[in-house]
């Protein structure tokens, strides 16, 4: 499972926008078609559990993990 920093780093490798920066990193990007995807990072350190992880890569991301190791 990847870590909360490589969830940040991926964000800002794959052009994210950083919207607001509080007790959580919460970013955005904006698709071609206008359509909007958000994430919100724990500033928490260790791993992602698997259980959320793959609700943030398919809900969130909409990337499969090849494209995210890949941006990582």
């Amino acid at each position: 499972m990847p870590s909360w920093r490589e969830l940040k780093r991926f964000c800002e490798r794959d052009g994210w926008e950083l919207f607001k920066d509080t007790d959580h990193y919460f970013y955005r990007k904006i698709m071609a078609d206008g359509s909007l995807k958000r994430t919100k990072v724990s500033k928490g350190t260790g791993e992602i559990p698997k259980w959320l992880w793959k609700d943030i890569l398919k809900k969130q991301l909409q990337v499969d993990e090849a494209y995210f190791n890949k941006m990582i």
